[in-house]
């Protein structure tokens, strides 16, 4: 980005943002004002902020370069989008509403004990921690190749700004910025889709190139439970939306900001409907850059280039995006996609922060005595921001040297604690006879399932008893461990008790 045009709408923007995520100090002088703002929201601006979360760095970078590497299969997971919001407003909205507690845990422990509470506040705070470094990590790789800047120090300020407007602004600053960043997010997906359109060789010769190579393709719909086909991953996306609505504090946070349990329901389906078309426009800005990069091969060699230029080499496809930034858009219009894709991740990076600060106040220090005054929950709420905001920044250092596509990265770290958390959740919320005895046993035969599927790849592990199905369905089958573990051992015990 060598013009300084492109340079000033970025840090204009930065800038403004930064500033209007501050401007909400005054609204965040509370421990219940930091985390639920008050519940004074319209459901609208929480839904927006639910559609930009979802609008992370992972979907501007990740989407096209799976896209572009491959096809549209992981698109079937923005499709399962509207069912898990229509579980998840129907039954899930309600009962956390009701319950008037601000953790997404606090209900476990009355179910099942403190060791459920703990077990699931740790598995939550992990998937924070993966969230934010892919994170950070897919908006460092985008301004890399655009700036030049180092990846390195791209994480240190993404880190360092989004931290910065949380811990001053709270949830507010945190969703009314999400607002505003949903926007400029989405118009960068029209620009670049309207660039590729318009420009040399066209639209239509894109489209029919990818069509030729079959590019649309979501997957074949065989039953095959081994590759990433259609059906493995439309269950890989119900069961991770409904961790993502039913217990991921991330959203039950914000089913609290909203006026009222009805404004909650719309936020909900707000968000969902909102990203299925505006993942699709990601997943086409993908196949139109094959097609693009196929009419002039030349180019693929300087993606190459690039991808390599990182250090240990990343995936391709991660930098076709980047690479037509940073080459072929008018001036101004580069600072702006940059500017987009800043938001992609500050847009969700803000919530994991607020969110872990939140479970950190509720979950352990309130546990244990602490923070029984104002000024205690604060201190807590704010010196938690800065603590998690420095671990996610050291996670996206690390897996900067991972060279998978960084959507992948994200799915194989999320489905692991996903299916960790839910099936815990489903066992206590429809199994109401089940007890402390069969959650115990459920989680712990699920938790050895969850670690013997993660293992699949080790050198160590014996081809006979190697996990042989596809990755993305660990959070499948590690949620129905737990549940159906635990559901029969409630059998046992109530036919023993008879």
């Amino acid at each position: 980005m060598n013009s300084p045009i492109d340079s000033l709408v970025l840090f204009v923007y930065l800038a403004a943002v930064v500033g209007f995520g501050c401007w909400f100090a005054k609204r965040s002088r509370t421990a219940n004002e930091f985390m639920a703002a008050g519940g004074r929201l319209p459901g609208w601006a929480v839904g927006l902020s639910l559609f930009g979360t979802y609008l992370s760095s992972n979907t501007f970078i990740g989407n096209p370069g799976k896209a572009f590497g491959d096809n549209w299969n992981f698109f079937v997971f923005s499709l399962t989008l509207p069912i898990g919001a229509w579980i998840a407003s129907k039954w899930f909205v309600p009962f956390y509403r009701k319950s008037g507690e601000i953790s997404a845990y606090h209900h476990l422990e009355k179910r099942f004990g403190p060791w459920a509470r703990i077990y699931t506040v740790v598995c939550y705070l992990l998937t924070q921690i993966s969230r934010s470094g892919t994170i950070m990590l897919g908006v460092s790789i985008g301004m890399h190749a655009v700036t030049g800047w180092s990846i390195q120090g791209i994480i240190l300020a993404t880190g360092i700004l989004v931290t910065i407007y949380t811990l001053v602004g709270g949830i507010e600053a945190v969703i009314w910025t999400d607002v505003i960043q949903s926007l400029v997010l989405s118009l960068g997906a029209v620009i670049v889709i309207g660039l590729l359109i318009l420009g040399d060789p066209g639209g239509s010769a894109l489209v029919e190139a990818a069509r030729a190579e079959d590019k649309f393709s979501l997957g074949t719909f065989s039953l095959d439970l081994t590759q990433s086909s259609f059906w493995v991953v439309f269950l890989f996306g119900i069961f991770i939306n409904l961790t993502n609505f039913g217990i991921d504090q991330n959203y039950i946070q914000r089913y609290h900001t909203a006026k009222s349990e009805g404004e909650a329901r719309q936020s909900l389906w707000l968000g969902a409907i909102a990203y299925v078309p505006v993942s699709g426009m990601f997943f086409l800005i993908g196949t139109l850059l094959w097609g693009f990069y196929q009419a002039n091969p030349s180019e693929m060699t300087a993606i190459q280039t690039m991808a390599e230029g990182v250090g240990k080499a990343k995936a391709v496809s991660d930098f076709a995006l980047p690479h037509f930034m940073a080459n072929h858009l008018p001036t101004g219009v580069g600072g702006l996609l940059v500017a987009a894709l800043f938001a992609a991740a500050m847009s969700t990076i803000d919530t994991s922060l607020n969110s872990s600060a939140t479970i950190t106040l509720r979950d352990i220090f309130r546990k244990i005595g602490y923070g029984s005054d104002e000024a205690a929950q604060m201190r807590v709420l704010r010196h938690s921001t800065i603590f998690w905001g420095v671990i996610g920044t050291g996670v996206a250092l690390f897996l900067s040297y991972d060279k998978r596509n960084i959507l992948q990265i994200w799915w194989d770290l999320s489905g692991v604690f996903a299916g960790a958390m839910l099936g815990l959740f489903l066992l206590g919320m429809i199994c109401r006879k089940a007890d402390n005895v069969a959650a115990i046993i459920g989680v712990t035969v699920g938790v050895i399932a969850i670690f013997w599927m993660g293992s699949a790849n080790a050198s160590w592990m014996p081809d006979l008893i190697r996990y042989p199905l596809n990755g993305l369905l660990k959070t499948v089958f590690g949620t129905l461990t737990i549940f159906l573990v635990g559901m029969a051992v409630t059998k046992v015990r109530s036919k023993g008790e008879a």
